[in-house]
C-alpha cells in the first residue's frame, strides 16, 4: 500500500510542468515566471495542474488511509466463450497447444543453432539483413571487425563509424552499405555513424542534395542492417548565436546548408537515431559579437531544448578539441574546469544525452593530438575523466584500429575505463 501511495504522489506532481502555451502573463496557469531570464520567448511554461490542485489531487487518492485507492479496481477483462452459441474462435492459430518456458526454441532442435525448421520440415527462417554468412565473416576479420570484437569484450557499445557521402556521390552507395552492413551485424554493434561534418564539408552543392543522400542511406542502411540505429554528426553554427540577430544572419549566409529546420526534419521523419553536434567552433566563430565559448555553448543547447529533437532521437555533444598535441598538460585543477566546462555542462544543461571526445587524432601536419599521455603515459586530464564513473554510459570516443596508440587489445582497455560506448571507424 505504501508503494502504491507513494506512485500517487508521484502521478499528481508529474502534472506540474511544460503544458499548453501560456501566452498571457496574466494567465493564473502560467509559471513563466519560473523559468531562467535568458529563455527564448518562444519558450513558455504552464501548469497543468497548479500546485494547489495537485495537493488536493494527492489528499483524495491518500485519505483514510488510501481508501479511494483501495476501491480502484482493474476493469473486468474481455472474455469470450467459445461455447457459448453464436461466438465464433479461431482453431488455426500459430503454435503447438502446449506450455513452454521463456527462452525455449519455438521449434525442437533449434537450440543446437544454424536456421531451425518448421513443423512440416520446411525453411521457415531468413536473414532479415540479407547479408551472407561470407561477408559477416570477412568483416569480422578486418582490423575494424578485430576492433569491434575487443571493444564489445571489454564491455563497451559499439558503432560502425564511416562516412557513405562520397560513395553516395559516386553512385557506389549500394555496395559500400554492404560493406559498412556486414561489419554492423557482429556480436555487439548498436548502431552507425554514416555520415560526419555533413552540410560542413563534405561540399554538397544543395540542402536538397544532402538531404537526398540522407534519405537514400538511411532507406539502404535499414534495410541491409535492420535494427541498428543510425547517426550523423553536424554542427549548426546559428545556434550559438542566443537572440543576437546580427550573429544569425551572417552565420547563416556562411553556412547555408547548416538550417536547423532542416537538420531537425532528419530526426522528425525517423532517418536518423542519434544526432551529434560539434562544438569545435565554439572557442572562435562568435569572437566578433563578444560571444564567448560558455556562452555560445549555452545558447546551443536552449536552442536544442527549445526544438525538443531528443523527443525524436538521442542528441550528442562532440568535442574534438579537448584533445591537445602531443598530450595535454594540465594540471589536475585545470583539468577538473575543463572537464566540468567541455563534458559535464552539455549533460546538465539537459539538451545532450550523451558527449563525444576525440581522444586521439591526427592533422594534416601529421601532429598527434591526445586525450592521455603518449603511448597510454599517464596525465592529470587522463586521471581526472577516470574518476566520471558515475556517467560512465554516457561518454563515448572515437577509435581508428588502422591508427593505434599502442595495440588495439591495450587501447580499448584503457579506454573501456572511461568510456561505455566507442566509435570504430570503418575505411
Amino acid at each position: 500500500m505504501r508503494l502504491r501511495q507513494l506512485f500517487v504522489i508521484g502521478l499528481a506532481l508529474s502534472l506540474l510542468g511544460i503544458g499548453v502555451p501560456a501566452w498571457s502573463e496574466d494567465d493564473p496557469r502560467s509559471c513563466n515566471d519560473l523559468l531562467s531570464g535568458d529563455t527564448p520567448a518562444y519558450v513558455v511554461c504552464r501548469w497543468m495542474a497548479t500546485p494547489e490542485e495537485a495537493a488536493d489531487i494527492a489528499r483524495f487518492w491518500l485519505a483514510n488511509d488510501g481508501q479511494n485507492m483501495k476501491d480502484t479496481d482493474p476493469m473486468d477483462p474481455v472474455v469470450v466463450n467459445c461455447q457459448e452459441a453464436g461466438n465464433e474462435c479461431a482453431t488455426d492459430s500459430e503454435g503447438d497447444g502446449e506450455m513452454h518456458d521463456v527462452g525455449d526454441p519455438d521449434v525442437e532442435g533449434a537450440e543446437d543453432g544454424g536456421e531451425p525448421e518448421c513443423q512440416a520440415g520446411e525453411k521457415c527462417y531468413a536473414d532479415p539483413s540479407a547479408i551472407t554468412q561470407a561477408e559477416k565473416t570477412a568483416a569480422a576479420k578486418t582490423q575494424a571487425g578485430g576492433a569491434v570484437k575487443t571493444a564489445a569484450d571489454a564491455g563497451m557499445r559499439v558503432w560502425v563509424d564511416t562516412e557513405l557521402a562520397d560513395d553516395w556521390k559516386s553512385g557506389k552507395l549500394d555496395e559500400a552499405v554492404r560493406k559498412v552492413a556486414a561489419l554492423a551485424v557482429q556480436p555487439g554493434v548498436v548502431g552507425i555513424r554514416f555520415t560526419s561534418q555533413i552540410g560542413f564539408n563534405q561540399n554538397f552543392q544543395t540542402a536538397d542534395e544532402m538531404d537526398k543522400f540522407i534519405a537514400e542511406a538511411s532507406a539502404a542502411l535499414r534495410k541491409s542492417a535492420p535494427g541498428k540505429k543510425l547517426a550523423a554528426h553536424t554542427v549548426v553554427p546559428a545556434f550559438g548565436c542566443g537572440a543576437n540577430e546580427e550573429c544569425k544572419t551572417e552565420l547563416t549566409k556562411k553556412y547555408p546548408l547548416l538550417d536547423a529546420d532542416r537538420i531537425g526534419a532528419w530526426l522528425s521523419k525517423g532517418l536518423l537515431d542519434q544526432l551529434a553536434l560539434d562544438s569545435g567552433h565554439l572557442a572562435s566563430e562568435y569572437a566578433t559579437w563578444k560571444i564567448d565559448a560558455a556562452t555560445a555553448q549555452r545558447n546551443q543547447w536552449i536552442q536544442v531544448r527549445a526544438r525538443a529533437w531528443d523527443a525524436y532521437g538521442q542528441i550528442a555533444a562532440e568535442d574534438a578539441g579537448f584533445a591537445a598535441p602531443g598530450s595535454p598538460q594540465l594540471t589536475a585543477e585545470q583539468a577538473t574546469t575543463s572537464i566540468t566546462e567541455r563534458v559535464a555542462s552539455p549533460l546538465q544543461d539537459d539538451a545532450a544525452e550523451t558527449v563525444t571526445l576525440w581522444t586521439r587524432w591526427q592533422n594534416d601536419q601529421g601532429q598527434v593530438n591526445r586525450v592521455y599521455g603518449e603511448k597510454w603515459a599517464a596525465n592529470a586530464t587522463w586521471d581526472q575523466l577516470k574518476k566520471l564513473t558515475s556517467v560512465r554510459p554516457r561518454l563515448a570516443t572515437l577509435y581508428d584500429p588502422a591508427k593505434p596508440e599502442v595495440d588495439q587489445a591495450t587501447d580499448l582497455k584503457n579506454l573501456s575505463e572511461v568510456f561505455g560506448q566507442v566509435y570504430v571507424h570503418a575505411a
